[in-house]
């Protein structure tokens, strides 16, 4: 079943996620639009887009959501599989998504701090070699 809804969201996915989905629903909303005077704009008019979109949507919003677990999932392996591969590279990164928010924030610091020294070195460094 998980293997079943695993193809059937990619192939959803990637058909919603195409220009021809995109044209299919304009399409109809204009269609929606133009028979608006054939039905007085009555309620029922209004209710049938009104309750295929929410319907569309919260089916979507299941796919979209599987889809980009997977995706996630995915880079995370394949990033996992560099910083294993990189010497000297610190290894305990590896399970970031388990850290806590106030753990992530503090790495995030960080990096940032390293980012900057090595700006810094990095510039000073230029500097130098055009003297």
């Amino acid at each position: 079943m998980r293997e079943l809804f695993r193809k059937f969201a990619q192939m959803t996915s990637a058909a919603v996620g195409s220009s021809w989905a995109f044209i299919l629903a304009v399409l109809v909303i204009v269609v929606w639009a133009a028979t608006g005077p054939m039905f007085h704009y009555s309620d029922t008019w209004q209710l049938v887009i009104n309750t295929g979109t929410t319907i569309i949507t919260f089916l979507m919003v299941f796919l979209i959501q599987n889809t980009q677990n997977r995706d996630a999932k995915a880079i995370h392996l394949k990033l996992d599989e560099l910083i294993k591969g990189v010497k000297g590279a610190r290894t305990r990164l590896v399970n970031l998504e388990q850290l806590s928010d106030a753990d992530l924030e503090r790495l995030q610091k960080e990096f940032a701090r390293l980012h900057q020294a090595e700006n810094h070195h990095g510039e000073a460094q230029a500097e130098s070699d055009l003297t």
